[in-house]
Formats: C-alpha cells, structure tokens, sequence
C-alpha cells in the first residue's frame, strides 16, 4: 500500500484529507509542522508528501529543501496563497505539484494519483539494485551512484532514467516517454524530454561508454543502451 505524509497545521483540513486519502487505499501519516514531519519522513519513507506551505516553525519551503536534500519523492505544495509567483517558486524548488486552498478533497485525490502516475517508479521498500558496469541505481534508496558516489538528479530526471534502465536496448520515443514518466496530464513541450536527456548525459559523463550510454536514434527516439 502506498504511503502518504500529510504535513498541515489545521487540524480540520488534515482530518478530511486523510479521510479521503484512506478511503482511496492510501496509507496516511500526519505532521503538524516541520520537525515532526522530518521525523516522519525518515520512519515511513513516503510514497508521496502533501505539504502545507504555512507551517508554524519551520515553513513549507525550508521543508522542502531539507526533504531535496535526503530524497526525490515526489511532493505536492498546499497553500491559501494563489500567486503565480509563488507558484513557480514551489515548482522550481523541486515540488512536483501546487494546489492551492480552498480545494476539493476529491481533487487532492486526483492530484496524488497523477503524480505518483508520472513517477511510477517511487516505491517505499524493496531492495532492488540495477547495476551497468560502474553505474547503480539503486531503487529502494531512489539513488544513483555512479563510481560510487551519488550523482544528485532532480526527481523527474530520476524517474526517466530508471524508466529507461528498466528496458535496456529498447528505443522509446519522446511522446511514449511523455506519457510514461510526466505523465498523460502533461501540458508542456516535448522539449522537456530532450532537455531531462541532456541532462542525464552531463551527470552521467563517466559512466564507462563500452558499458553504457544513453543514445539519441535520429527520427526514432532515445535508447538507454547496455553492452551485451
């Protein structure tokens, strides 16, 4: 069962999200502020964070930076505030959706489901490694270690890359890998594919080449390629 952590001061509105929450087959945990929420993220490891931006303390933004630093899993902003400024803020700090109140319960729902959609990779447990000469990604820790030293990814990068290291050798193009990893609810250009690909060739620059690359198939799509 997937596991979601709750990280909202009023009391009323962490009560009907969990509610619904639970009646859709989730696992809920519930912080009323960041500490607490710290604390419960590194016991339940989440599947995914509904984080409120207004905490007492510690804010949602400090939150979710310490929460980047230790972990990809995918976050959602909840906030009364309903600026377009703040939320690309959101976005462009690593969370992965913004709603903002009031909402809908049934909403919030929906929001949880697509996310966890488009990282359908994000799973607390299992001890899986997949391992290509000197790259590793471990699955379990939603890490890669490349010579044995973690190589930082934002989460969606993250999420392509273990995506096409589950199909070796196998050619996807840009509109499949929209659909599997951002997801079929996505607006945005299919640029984003070639610019998260780009991104992965820098961060994996020493990965051995006679083991491993991620190759571009003109007119075709991209390949994570492994020697035979």
């Amino acid at each position: 069962m997937k596991s979601i952590l709750i990280v909202e001061d009023e009391q009323a509105i962490a009560r009907v999200l969990a509610a619904y929450l639970r009646k859709a087959e989730f696992e809920v945990h519930h912080a009323a502020d960041g500490q607490s929420a710290l604390t419960l993220f590194d016991s339940v490891a989440p599947s995914l964070v509904l984080l409120d931006v207004m905490l007492p303390g510690m804010d949602g933004w400090d939150l979710l930076k310490l929460i980047r630093e230790k972990s990809t899993c995918p976050v959602i902003m909840l906030t009364a505030l309903d600026d377009i400024t703040d939320r690309l803020n959101g976005l462009n700090s690593g969370a992965d959706d913004y709603m903002s109140k009031p909402f809908v319960p049934e909403e919030v729902v929906a929001r949880v489901n697509a996310v966890l959609r488009r990282n359908p990779h994000w799973t607390s447990g299992g001890q899986d490694k997949r391992s290509f000469g000197n790259l590793v990604i471990d699955l379990a820790a939603k890490q890669v270690l490349l010579n044995g030293a973690e190589v930082a990814l934002t989460p969606r990068d993250l999420s392509l890359l273990i995506f096409l290291s589950e199909y070796p050798n196998r050619t996807f193009t840009r509109d499949h890998l929209i659909e599997q990893v951002w997801g079929m609810d996505y607006e945005g250009s299919d640029r984003a594919v070639d610019l998260s690909i780009k991104r992965l060739r820098q961060a994996l620059s020493h990965w051995t080449t006679d083991t491993g690359e991620i190759r571009t198939l003109r007119g075709m799509g991209y390949q994570f390629w492994v020697a035979n």
